[in-house]
């Protein structure tokens, strides 16, 4: 039985490795499985090999690491990850969008692409503070932005997968 971490780590796998295995379960399966174990690996302690399966920050990180390395030696696919939290201005409109088009300026040249922006949740509202209506208002119109400015700036005939997590 899967778990329901393990099953959104699948979904999330499947839908960020589609373009290049074709939405393949099997595939996004050994995927998992193998950031898994390069994360147990780098581990010091093995009894922390639990805090994994929670940790999803470093799993995110580490599949959008290697997502970048697969799509920088294919010439046909271009990717871009950005990560909200990591300025610390994601949850501002302003700088969402300009987060967003750094990233679409740099996979403008490719006709299949996919942007993977991280952690825009929590930017709105970190996890020791609890969502109001207006911060979920807010993180609402913020994806709607972003999503409107990704439809408005990708080149016609260009293919982008605009993913959220």
């Amino acid at each position: 039985m899967i778990r329901s971490a393990s099953l959104r780590r699948l979904h999330f796998l499947n839908a960020l490795f589609a373009p290049l295995t074709g939405h393949d379960l099997y595939l996004a399966q050994q995927i998992d499985a193998a950031i898994t174990t390069s994360l147990t690996d780098a581990l010091t302690d093995p009894e922390d090999a639990s805090a994994i399966e929670s940790s999803d920050p470093k799993f995110t990180a580490a599949a959008a690491e290697l997502f970048g390395r697969l799509c920088a030696a294919q010439t046909s696919h271009g990717f871009f990850h950005w990560d909200a939290a990591r300025d610390n201005a994601g949850s501002s409109p302003l700088f969402a969008r300009a987060g967003l088009m750094e990233g679409l300026k740099r996979v403008a040249a490719y006709s299949d692409s996919t942007v993977l922006v991280t952690n825009l949740r929590s930017a709105h509202c970190p996890s020791d503070r609890r969502w109001t209506a207006r911060r979920h208002s807010e993180y609402q119109e913020t994806l709607a932005l972003l999503n409107d400015l990704a439809a408005a700036r990708t080149r016609r005939g260009a293919k982008l997968n605009l993913l959220f997590l």
